[in-house]
């Protein structure tokens, strides 16, 4: 299916036309907007939670003045016809997007234009995907869907229909699609940039979301060697799910605890079943994304409280605002010279006292139903940790005053994703109660190498050797001083690394609830003390860990 964007007619009208043009826009932007609430408040049960949250999202993009208003503009200023002048303020605002340096923000830009051709197809009369007798039909074999970029409405349709795959042209690792796909539990491959170029209607498609590469027309050995490993995949899944209520647990009696990474709250349920120990880090930036206002604090208050009660007595970790730089929050564009090393996170909030106040307050008021954690991004100084205590208790004083609760110790700690806190832990570990290392940032900033640049992708390594030492640096500091470290960038949840983890000393790792699973399996197959014993006599190499060495471990 070659569902590319809509070419669109340029013209410009006449001035008695103007105000029935704009009439012509809001009134699309709202049968648009009607479509996306219905099928937010018909979800089917099953569907998966993330599908709900990115059609809110959908639909507050439609009432963003950013494009609504200045669409408008466009008409009035420029005589643009309502399809010109939608798709010319998308295209401004997609560069805007595609400027930013974190990854997330950056793909973002993807439900800009998915929201705008949804638009433009009431706009033109036309449906958004293929007619509903062929999405409903059973007959035949499963369908591999291949289109340019496919919005959270219409993997929505397509659910339950006989498309067994996906594959698009744009997107990433964190695209909605991605998303998505994988709480389905449907192989995908996006950002493949042509393949509605190579693909036809009625040809055979393999979809191999595992390793990123889609065959078209396969030979027969391909087409059976494949469905022996569609075979294989469906036995260890069904294997990996007996560990749900198993111990995270080493061969040699060592715990391990196993906690989940989540966006946003409709998220932490998933997260519960499957068998998170707790909230390893809650990124509470997608509260404050895809909107004209930021969120008040009792919007936040309830956010960060329905995932508190929601884990029912398991930690909660909620990571502070983590914005800035390109990445701003109101009508205001800033590119900073460069990004990464801008105010973003703690520098953001702390240059905004007004803003990080309402967020703390509403953290410190959802600790009052259950346990919460509060980590701090992007900590470098510790005049940054002692002005966010200052702040903390600045908060502590104005629920006083108000005579709301909150718990009376909360923990807080620091991400360790900059060298220079590695580097010069200690007295970080002492004043702080926990630890999380951001391994994504730690490695950009360590090699410096741009994770988001594809010319230098292949340097980005997890296994050089400064990498290594940095993280048993900081996991050794925590262990002398007696305080909790964890691991919540991607190389926690990739069972690749599980084991030299293991062996550097880390007892708690965070990450994407699908990879609670197979983690676990790694940490029940492993002897901690020899993988310790293992990985220290190679930690001061030159070359980086060969992992091979590791698995007898």
């Amino acid at each position: 299916m070659g569902a590319a964007a809509l070419e669109v007619a340029h013209y410009r009208i006449g001035p008695e036309d103007v105000e029935g043009e704009c009439r012509r826009l809001r009134d699309a932007l709202t049968r648009a907007q009607a479509d996306l609430h219905h099928l937010a408040n018909t979800l089917p049960e099953d569907a998966p939670r993330e599908l709900g949250a990115m059609l809110n999202v959908h639909g507050l993009l439609l009432g963003d003045p950013l494009l609504v208003d200045q669409a408008q503009a466009l008409i009035r200023e420029r005589h643009y016809n309502a399809e010109w002048a939608l798709t010319a303020q998308g295209q401004l605002l997609g560069e805007q997007f595609d400027a930013m340096e974190d990854e997330y923000l950056r793909e973002r830009g993807g439900d800009v234009r998915q929201v705008i051709e949804r638009v433009l197809h009431v706009l033109s009369g036309t449906p958004a995907l293929l007619p509903e007798e062929t999405i409903c039909s059973g007959a035949g074999e499963p369908l591999v869907v291949i289109a340019h970029d496919i919005s959270p409405a219409d993997m929505l349709r397509l659910r339950g229909a006989r498309f067994s795959a996906f594959a698009t042209d744009l997107g990433g690792p964190t695209s909605h699609t991605a998303i998505v796909a994988r709480s389905m539990g449907v192989p995908a491959v996006v950002a493949m940039g042509n393949v509605r170029d190579i693909v036809r209607d009625g040809d055979m498609i393999i979809v191999d979301g595992a390793s990123g590469t889609v065959l078209v027309n396969p030979s027969g050995t391909m087409l059976a060697q494949y469905r022996g490993l569609q075979r294989i995949y469906a036995d260890e899944r069904a294997e990996l799910e007996l560990l749900r209520d198993e111990p995270s647990i080493t061969l040699d009696g060592i715990s391990v605890t196993l906690e989940a990474n989540i966006e946003l709250p409709e998220e932490a349920p998933a997260a519960l079943a499957a068998g998170a120990q707790g909230i390893g880090l809650f990124r509470s930036e997608f509260l404050f994304m895809g909107r004209a206002e930021l969120p008040g604090e009792e919007e936040q208050y309830q956010a960060y409280a329905s995932v508190v009660k929601v884990m029912a007595g398991r930690p909660v970790t909620i990571r502070t605002l983590d914005i800035g730089a390109d990445k701003t929050l109101d009508d205001e564009v800033t590119v900073a010279t460069n990004p990464a090393l801008g105010q973003r996170a703690i520098r953001y909030c702390l240059a905004r006292p007004e803003m990080f106040a309402t967020q703390l307050r509403a953290i410190l008021r959802a600790s009052a139903h259950g346990p919460v954690r509060l980590l701090i991004p992007m900590i470098a100084h510790m005049h940054e940790v002692q002005a966010t205590f200052a702040a903390i208790a600045s908060a502590r004083r104005e629920l006083d005053a108000r005579g709301q609760a909150y718990a009376p110790h909360i923990p807080v700690g620091a991400m360790v994703e900059i060298p220079a806190m590695a580097i010069a832990i200690e007295p970080f570990v002492q004043v702080l109660d926990f630890l999380s290392i951001g391994t994504n940032d730690l490695i950009q900033y360590v090699l410096a190498i741009d994770r988001g640049d594809h010319d230098v992708a292949g340097l980005y390594d997890p296994l050089h050797p400064a990498v290594l030492r940095l993280l048993a640096h900081t996991i050794n500091a925590g262990e002398r001083a007696g305080k909790p470290v964890a691991v919540c960038g991607e190389m926690a949840g990739d069972p690749r690394y599980t084991r030299l983890l293991l062996g550097l000393g880390l007892s708690e790792f965070s990450m994407h609830a699908q990879q609670l699973l197979d983690v676990k399996r790694e940490v029940r197959r492993a002897h901690s003390n020899a993988l310790r014993a293992k990985v220290a006599n190679v930690l001061n190499r030159a070359l980086p860990v060969d992992l091979a060495r590791l698995e007898q471990a």
